[in-house]
């Protein structure tokens, strides 16, 4: 049983049986080009974790709908493609605890991304990039605890930029999205993508991020 769970993932032999063991409520797994932010263009595998702590209007994601997966289960479909870039998204990632997936893939020589809503406090050092998407301006009573990082993304409904003035300090890039809704038509996301590109053109500190992998028809 070791050796078939070594070869499962990876053939190393210095993996923890309870790492291996440890499981998690995953929606998917796959391999594509990150669509937004900073790394827009660049190749990684997506992890998609099951289960939420918000229920935004606009989540592409139906995070209710999920596989129990071992980690070497997700080990073993990881390591099939040629690509050592990770991104943790949701759902929320943050949910769990990701130090079990964590030891596994470093020791693989992975690089750990995470895409979260900064309302759990990250580890320190636990992961490699840090992208926090704040949803404080549909949830005013919730507060964003992870108050640093590499990257804070703001999807735009309108609200007042100021909302995000300390928080901005801790990040070093600032991107505002436009709010994407699959369910309106083509016109509707159209005008709410130039509303943001004016936004973002008088307010010069945020740069304009767009959901690319959207145009391209992919994951």
């Amino acid at each position: 049983m070791e050796f078939e769970a070594c070869e499962r993932s990876g053939e190393h032999t210095g993996d923890s049986a309870a790492d291996l063991a440890m499981t998690y409520k995953i929606v998917e797994i796959f391999h594509s080009v990150q669509g937004e932010g900073v790394h827009a263009g660049v190749p990684h595998v997506f992890i998609r974790f099951g289960k939420c702590n918000l229920q935004c209007e606009w989540c592409d994601t139906d995070f209710e709908t999920y596989d129990e997966m071992a980690a070497v289960e997700i080990l073993a479909e990881v390591v099939k493609y040629p690509c050592n870039r990770i991104i943790l998204t949701g759902g929320e990632p943050m949910l769990n605890d990701l130090w079990p997936l964590q030891r596994l893939f470093k020791a693989r020589g992975y690089s750990l991304s995470c895409e979260s809503n900064g309302t759990i406090e990250i580890p320190e050092g636990l992961l490699d990039w840090i992208c926090i998407s704040p949803k404080d301006q549909m949830y005013p009573g919730v507060k964003i605890r992870q108050t640093h990082g590499d990257e804070l993304k703001c999807v735009y409904v309108g609200q007042n930029l100021e909302l995000y003035d300390e928080l901005k300090t801790g990040f070093t890039h600032h991107f505002l999205q436009p709010c994407y809704m699959e369910q309106e038509s083509v016109e509707w996301n159209g005008r709410n993508f130039g509303l943001t590109e004016a936004v973002v053109k008088e307010n010069p500190t945020w740069r304009l991020s767009l959901q690319t992998h959207k145009w391209m028809g992919v994951d």
